[in-house]
């Protein structure tokens, strides 16, 4: 192939989904000549999968990548088609949000927002080769453009050597139809870096005048729908609704009969799918004695009559899904418009990577997204984020913003995947984080906001906003902890009426707060110098107050935990001479190199009796060196 010289520029975004999408803002925002590459142009952003944005987990990183400075929370609220905040019955420490969007408009939002940057160029193209050249890295396209870029960010997605299942029928594709980036895995391995294979799948899209929906029970949204972005202001407005419907043993029976017709259960699938987001058909395998399985009916966007089929993604034959979701209440009649597949795709193993998201041996190469090992757009878009901060940091010659467990989501993510490593597709989940209490979704501003202020993402107007925001509730934390109320029939017929024992003297507002029964609305009547304050602000004293001492225990482990972390590995430590460490302890350690002690502690395979033969080592080696 014929090549020519296509120019220089600081950081090149190779992708333009969730991960390129944040990356390539990012480093640009940050002062970077920056390029984003994709297949196609008209898939900035796509949302190939379910419409939708946020959920269990996903929702705390779409408010964190928020705080940062990002995207996507601010362009979900725009189109927003409805919101629901799941888990209300449960803590706040896992109340999570998530709104179907249009997924049309929401792709044509990013790509807009990607074409106004200043110092970012949007171009279609596919990227086949990349190679080191001292500091430099040249990235080549299929028409024989090369760029010379200081640092270089794969965002992948699915699309990296891309294959499509449907039945009998596989063919090289990316999703929706698609170009599959073909030659890239090649380059990618020629360089030596470790790719395995992974798949993941999603249902059909199917007409909506072709449902029956007086068989299908309704999913309203939120009485009062709450934005993801802390910047977004009035009110959103559910416009429209979702519906709810079961399989049955008939659909199961249909599956059963075909199963060998599957491509994941006749050995054709090599990659290894995502634990939890089965396919239908994995479904009724593995949980033989469940007699239904939930699907959700969700608009594809206002301009559409396409219906998402959420929980029901599958790659039997085309005829075989057609028969299978006709047996199911509402869907009797219904026309399939886009037929269910799986994809399989290439990704990198994350080990290789540290917490700045930069190939450890490949200085300047970063990895977001999908191409990790992850699955979810917000899952992609928070490690984009990241990698486009750090690739921009890095040219700049500052140091690495590294986000941990005690102080993100993102953090966790991030975590998990370069010391732990996958062995399937991984998804966030609120389980993950053990600092769950003071990870909130409501508190993201205050924990990461003066961060991204301190980077630069985050603008003055802004920043004076949450500057007022936290002053709103210091004066509203004093107000409460030092106002008394008297005994009066009234507040004794709120507590009484909400389960709680009424008070025969004077107690502290903080105090009847502290109560589980009892909410700031509920105390709207007998609060008389209450001043108008935003619900944000009333929320997060309330839960500050309820949840104080959960709070501060959590917080005395964050500080065990920084305490470990502040204890430094060397990079070029021989584990296997360290006198005392099992052998087990030492492979897995000379594989993932983590970079402190807090680190080593999560690496699989490593036990607390490994960590404190580390900690003794530690010291011998600090003792050494003072000597």
């Amino acid at each position: 192939m014929k090549t020519y010289d296509a120019g220089t520029v600081d950081v090149a975004v190779v992708g333009a989904g969730h991960a390129g999408i944040e990356a390539g803002l990012a480093a640009a925002r940050l002062g970077c000549k920056t390029i984003v590459f994709t297949i196609n142009l008209d898939a900035v952003g796509n949302c190939p999968c379910n419409p939708s944005i946020g959920g269990t987990a996903k929702g705390h990183l779409v408010r964190e990548i928020d705080a940062l400075g990002g995207e996507m929370g601010k362009t979900a609220d725009a189109c927003t088609i409805q919101s629901r905040m799941l888990n209300l019955g449960k803590g706040p420490a896992v109340h999570s949000l998530r709104a179907q969007i249009d997924r049309n408009q929401y792709s044509r939002m990013m790509k807009h927002k990607l074409e106004l940057e200043e110092n970012l160029s949007l171009k279609q193209a596919e990227v086949v080769n990349l190679a080191q050249d001292n500091d430099s890295w040249l990235v080549t396209t299929r028409f024989g453009a090369v760029y010379r870029a200081g640092a270089v960010i794969l965002c992948t997605g699915t699309f990296l050597g891309g294959k499509i299942f449907v039945g009998e029928v596989a063919y090289e594709s990316g999703p929706d139809g698609m170009f599959p980036s073909a030659f890239l895995p090649d380059s990618l391995e020629k360089l030596g870096i470790s790719l395995r294979r992974f798949k993941t799948g999603t249902p059909a899209r199917v007409l909506k005048s072709s449902v029956n929906f007086s068989e299908l029970e309704i999913q309203y949204g939120d009485e009062r729908a709450e934005p993801f972005s802390f910047e977004t202001e009035g009110e959103l407005v559910n416009r429209d609704v979702c519906y709810i419907s079961w399989t049955n043993e008939n659909t199961h029976q249909v599956i059963r009969d075909n199963i060998g017709r599957s491509p994941l259960y006749a050995g054709t699938i090599e990659g290894v799918g995502p634990r939890y987001c089965p396919s239908i058909e994995d479904k009724v395998i593995r949980f033989p004695d469940k007699p239904r399985h939930q699907l959700f009916l969700e608009p594809c966007g206002l301009g559409t009559e396409e219906m998402y089929l959420q929980g029901m993604s599958s790659s039997l034959p085309e005829e075989v899904q057609e028969q299978f979701y006709r047996t199911i209440p509402g869907l009797e009649q219904v026309q399939i418009m886009r037929t269910a597949y799986a994809i399989e795709y290439d990704c990198c193993d994350p080990l290789q990577l540290n917490a700045a998201l930069e190939f450890r041996d490949w200085p300047g190469l970063y990895g977001a997204g999908q191409f990790n090992g992850s699955s979810g757009y917000e899952e992609a878009a928070a490690q984009g984020l990241v990698a486009g901060i750090n690739a921009a940091r890095k040219l700049k010659g500052l140091d690495s913003v590294l986000l941990d467990r005690s102080n993100s989501y993102i953090g966790t993510l991030i975590d998990d995947l370069i010391t732990k490593g996958v062995s399937d597709p991984y998804r966030m989940l609120t389980s993950r984080s053990e600092y769950r209490l003071v990870l909130r979704q409501d508190n993201a501003d205050e924990r990461l906001t003066p961060l991204g202020w301190e980077i630069g993402l985050i603008s003055t107007q802004r920043w004076e906003k949450f500057l007022h925001k936290q002053e709103q509730k210091r004066r509203e934390l004093k107000r409460v902890t030092s106002t008394t109320l008297a005994p009066s029939d009234k507040l004794n017929q709120i507590l009484v009426s909400r389960g709680t024992s009424p008070i025969s003297t004077g107690v502290r507002l903080s105090e009847l707060l502290k109560r589980p029964q009892i909410t700031y609305f509920d105390l709207t009547p007998v609060d008389l110098n209450r001043p108008e304050l935003p619900v944000a602000v009333q929320e997060s004293v309330e839960i500050q107050l309820k949840y104080e001492g959960y709070i501060r225990r959590q917080m005395a482990d964050i500080e065990e935990m920084r305490r470990l972390e502040r204890k430094a590995l060397p990079r070029d430590v021989d584990y296997q001479k360290i006198r005392g460490l099992r052998l087990e302890a030492a492979e897995k350690l000379e594989k993932v190199r983590p970079e402190n002690l807090g680190q080593a502690g999560r690496v699989s395979g490593v036990s607390p009796a490994d960590i404190s033969v580390l900690m003794i080592w530690l010291s011998a080696q600090e003792k050494n060196q003072e000597g």
